[in-house]
């Protein structure tokens, strides 16, 4: 296919080739594409290339959690699924006043390319819009995509290419939340004898000893960790797979009740109970220094596993 944008316009007519895409705009402007073909479904706002659902056709739970507060506004980042952090991860590095974890998730995508693999799974890649406000937070010439492989495995590939003549350095990550069936009844292996920095406690540091199991605010960073991480389930009755290349950090994340309830975008009563977040992450020291004329790619794979 042509590596041009396809029509902004999203309408149906202009992908009929492809019935497993379905196009559609809200009433806030942003747009959507929606997945439904043999092996799952999904839903992707343009807004972010952000995928905000993605469900195996054999999965009786939803894998990716979505706030049922998620707040649908040009500029805002919507609460769940999978957020794109890029070009920093955290807080900016020295101007508090830009977005928290980048501007990549708030910034408009367009789909330039997107075809059907032969097992059934939709390929869609779409590329970020360098807008005059991304501009001013990043004054490097670069090209951002984002690959999305919709199947039974959701397979994301975030590539960066460096098109200026110096070198430069991203913090990047999959904010991913995932469905649980209570985050006090999962725990989350993987991530043994690694080194964490604890945010809750000033970034303090120390080693993960045993599984990661939940019951008050949890908010740490491991750092030097390339490995897969399992969400066991055992109210779902299966493990959530989260493997990844390209990404040294991993952090793990749920806010718990008193942190939730002020979050307005977070939902209602006790829907944080229903989330963690386990993220596939480039950041601290694992910050990823990218040379003139080389790109690098962040991937990250989510399956699911019987228990």
């Amino acid at each position: 296919m042509s590596n041009q944008p396809i029509n902004q316009s999203l309408k149906d007519q202009d992908f009929a080739f492809k019935p497993e895409l379905k196009f559609s705009e809200d009433s806030q402007g942003l747009k959507f594409i929606e997945i439904n073909n043999t092996l799952a479904t999904a839903k992707i706002a343009l807004q972010g290339a952000h995928v905000m659902q993605w469900q195996p056709k054999a999965a009786k739970q939803p894998v990716l959690w979505l706030s049922n507060n998620a707040r649908y506004m040009q500029g805002r980042s919507i609460r769940g699924g999978v957020p794109i952090c890029w070009p920093w991860f955290g807080a900016h590095p020295t101007d508090s006043s830009y977005c928290p974890h980048g501007f990549a998730r708030v910034m408009p995508w367009h789909l330039i390319d997107a075809d059907t693999l032969q097992n059934g799974a939709t390929r869609l890649v779409l590329k970020i819009i360098d807008t005059p406000v991304a501009k001013k937070q990043l004054s490097y010439p670069y090209t951002l995509t984002l690959t999305a492989t919709i199947g039974e495995i959701l397979r994301l590939e975030l590539a960066t290419t460096n098109l200026g003549n110096q070198p430069f350095m991203v913090g990047e990550g999959y904010h991913t939340y995932f469905e649980v069936s209570d985050v006090e009844n999962v725990r989350v292996t993987g991530l043994e004898n690694c080194i964490f920095a604890d945010k809750i406690m000033n970034y303090e540091r120390s080693v993960q000893h045993g599984t990661l199991k939940f019951n008050n605010e949890f908010d740490k960073v491991y750092l030097n960790t390339s490995g897969d991480c399992l969400i066991e389930d055992k109210g779902y009755g299966r493990a959530i797979r989260v493997a990844k290349s390209g990404s040294d950090t991993t952090v793990v994340w749920t806010p718990w009740a008193d942190k939730a309830h002020q979050m307005g975008d977070i939902g209602n009563g006790d829907e944080w109970r229903k989330m963690i977040c386990v993220e596939s992450v480039n950041a601290m020291e694992n910050s990823v220094m990218i040379s003139p004329n080389q790109t690098h790619v962040l991937t990250a794979e989510y399956s699911l596993e019987e228990l």
